[in-house]
């Protein structure tokens, strides 16, 4: 699922990320607790039509949220803002219901389980996820060689984000996002980010309603992740709005039900984000544990800004030759007892991270896209 800058730390977004990969090695990075960009969590139902309306998941609760003094605060700005009907919208948001479920997956995993990038990969460059990933990419290859030639992202890269998020449209989603995105909005867990997260959540409020009015749907007939992201690609409705294209060229963004709109919209978000045509992604490299120089290069943001010769001089060297002229970021993923692996990062590496803030979820990415070109040409 795709997050905005604010999910950034506020994202990155936790993208998404999942409890699969939460119960597998706890939370990857700091930054993947956010939830930006979230990877299968659960069966989806199936993807209603446009104008359907959705039953709300068992469990939820009536919760008169317009009712709220935050929320009349909310439809006043909605009503000033954006010319919404009043009476319209708090007719709109009495029908959406408290998911505590949401608010349950979206509080921090339990401190003191180590990560483990080994058992994180193994939940997405995995057997069904390349069988599936092949078959997808040749169904949609022409749509994949018009993305990669009109933004430059291999496709690859396109079709193994979206294998990651839902599996190619498995795994998408059963919350209403109203639901999901209002509770969030206005009761988030009581976290040290719980402000700036509640002020990301209206945000994405605001643009689910925005979307909603401009594609004429129900807002109540979108599905998606607790945490709101939407379709195979997982958007968040913000990104949606911001960074989907009519990639079909029907006059219509549907990441619900045109896997061609996935395929250009998550090339377009990677290039907005700063992805480099033709350039590589990650060098293996090791630290020299003699010297503790490197270690000063690690947890330094999402971002390639390091020469290879100021990394070098401290003791990080690629195992494989890699450009002298780019800049890099060191990355470290942490295997459990195991040693941890040592990365260096391009600027495509953390185009990928914009995506879902996590060192684990961009390697995986990069892995999976590797493996889905060898089963391609094999």
């Amino acid at each position: 699922m795709t997050f905005s800058p604010l999910a950034r730390p506020l994202l990155p977004l936790l993208s998404l990320s999942s409890i699969l990969l939460l119960a597998a090695c706890a939370s990857t990075t700091e930054a993947s607790r956010n939830n930006a960009v979230e990877p299968p969590t659960a069966k989806a139902a199936p993807t209603p039509s446009p104008a359907a309306t959705v039953t709300p998941v068992q469990g939820d609760e009536f919760a008169n949220f317009a009712q709220w003094k935050e929320v009349d605060v909310f439809i006043d700005e909605m009503v000033a803002k954006h010319g919404f009907e009043r009476r319209q919208l708090q007719a709109t948001l009495n029908k959406t219901h408290y998911v505590d479920r949401a608010i349950q997956l979206m509080k921090p995993a339990p401190p003191g389980k180590p990560k483990n990038w080994a058992a994180y990969r193994a939940r997405f460059v995995e057997p069904v996820r390349i069988k599936a990933g092949t078959a997808f990419w040749s169904k949609y290859a022409g749509a994949l060689r018009r993305a990669e030639s009109q933004y430059g992202v291999p496709a690859e890269i396109i079709v193994a984000i979206i294998g990651v998020e839902t599996v190619y449209g498995r795994n998408t989603g059963n919350f209403r996002v109203m639901d999901a995105i209002t509770t969030l909005a206005f009761s988030y867990p009581d976290t040290p980010n719980r402000t700036a997260r509640m002020a990301y959540f209206r945000g994405e409020l605001e643009n689910t309603l925005l979307f909603a009015r401009d594609e004429k749907i129900d807002p109540f007939s979108l599905l998606g992740s607790y945490a709101g992201a939407i379709g195979w690609p997982q958007f968040m409705p913000g990104s949606i709005r911001k960074y989907a294209v009519d990639f079909d060229g029907d006059g219509h963004i549907d990441l619900r039900n045109s896997p061609v709109d996935a395929i250009g919209s998550v090339a377009h978000f990677l290039v907005e984000h700063g992805w480099q045509r033709g350039e590589p992604i990650a060098f293996p490299a090791k630290a020299d544990s003699a010297r503790g120089e490197w270690q000063r290069f690690l947890n330094q943001g999402l971002e390639a800004k390091y020469s290879l010769q100021e990394l070098q001089a401290a003791g990080v060297t690629p195992t494989v030759a890699a450009p002298a002229n780019m800049p890099y970021g060191l990355v470290d993923l942490q295997n459990g007892e195991a040693p941890t692996e040592y990365w260096l990062g391009a600027a495509n590496f953390f185009a990928i991270t914009q995506y879902n803030r996590s060192f684990f979820y961009a390697m995986s990415v990069n892995e999976l896209g590797k493996a889905l070109r060898t089963a391609r040409n094999f």
